[in-house]
């Protein structure tokens, strides 16, 4: 076996072993008003389209109150925030219509390779109790449907405990998403209800500002969890993923910061992360997110926090970063291409075309 042949075949077990998180299932998703899944009705109502589970064209309508907010006003529809909050506030009626859209979405992600659904409610209200009250509702929906185990997902240890208290345990080990250096007490809810976790690597007080800073938060964290008895094989390493537009080293700070993890601690743990936050602010995202799937692969990364229909990992782990368009992506993620100014240009000249 050449070398070449060894890197494809290191690369094809990975991508058999990759663990998709799939992120999908947000109150902060949008889709778009002049998009496809928005429509106009002539009587001038706007309603949400979506394939439900028997395959069916159907709709939500997008409610007068939405139409007040500031998003709205952006040209963003925020699809899965008002079936939860049209749920919880509606007649029976409107709670099957609602959880209809929800199952439906959440079938999709699964039959597009999910192996878990992260649930995440914290845009529906600044109020802890409808907070609440909105996990309680979406976990019992997503699982009635669900084949696979749940991510609770919440910046929030009260939103995670409500969520975590309605779970059917017969989908397999739920994840919690995060322990954090500054909330430590969520370590308390994976011993309680015997859960698998994400860890992140965001410090006590700030986010960490380069790959050294990213594995010592880590680490100190690996070593709690170790205290407290939580297996290593129960355990995803978020290394946080910033946009590369902000700052041209944040492609490389992820990727050591997974390549010094993944030495230091063997394949005992899952590493992952915001894999597509990479390329927000930027045109041609599915160009930069599907190169740095590659580029964490090969790093070491096996999981990935990602929307999993807009995912295509196979496509991702076999793509020759050396041709265009991707080797734009590539130098730009790998901090080659100051301010993204030669991905911005090879855009504008109509060169990031996938051929």
């Amino acid at each position: 076996m050449n070398g070449r042949q060894g890197i494809k075949s290191v690369l094809q077990s990975k991508q058999e072993k990759f663990a998709i998180i799939g992120e999908n299932i947000h109150t902060t998703r949008i889709v778009l008003r002049d998009g496809k899944r928005h429509k106009t009705l002539q009587n001038g109502d706007e309603i949400i389209l979506y394939l439900d589970k028997s395959g069916n064209q159907n709709n939500i309508p997008v409610p007068g109150w939405f139409k007040k907010t500031q998003p709205y006003e952006q040209g963003q529809v925020k699809h899965f925030m008002i079936a939860v909050l049209e749920a919880i506030n509606g007649d029976k009626e409107t709670q099957q219509e609602c959880a209809s859209f929800v199952q439906a979405e959440a079938l999709r992600q699964i039959r597009a390779g999910a192996d878990f659904l992260d649930l995440n409610v914290d845009e529906v209200s600044y109020k802890l109790d409808i907070q609440k009250e909105a996990m309680r509702w979406l976990v019992n929906i997503v699982q009635e449907v669900s084949t696979v185990p749940l991510s609770i997902d919440s910046s929030n240890s009260e939103i995670i405990a409500t969520g975590l208290s309605e779970i059917d345990s017969s989908l397999g080990k739920t994840l919690i998403n995060s322990v954090a250096l500054e909330r430590l007490e969520t370590f308390d809810l994976v011993e309680k209800y015997d859960t698998k976790t994400i860890i992140t690597a965001a410090g006590e007080s700030q986010m960490p500002t380069n790959d050294i800073e990213r594995v010592e938060n880590v680490l100190r964290l690996l070593e709690e969890a170790e205290r407290r008895g939580i297996k290593e094989e129960d355990i995803f390493v978020d290394l946080l993923v910033f946009p590369i537009s902000v700052d041209s080293s944040f492609g490389t700070d992820y990727l050591n910061a997974v390549k010094i993890l993944r030495k230091e601690k063997g394949d005992a743990i899952k590493i992952t992360g915001g894999l597509s936050n990479v390329s927000f602010g930027l045109p041609k995202r599915k160009i930069i997110n599907e190169t740095f799937i590659k580029l964490s692969l090969e790093a070491g990364a096996d999981s990935g926090i990602v929307d999993p229909i807009q995912t295509n990992l196979m496509k991702a782990s076999t793509l020759n970063l050396d041709l265009e368009p991707h080797k734009f992506a590539r130098d730009m993620l790998l901090g080659k291409d100051e301010f993204c100014m030669n991905y911005i240009k090879a855009y504008n000249q109509g060169q990031l075309v996938v051929k």
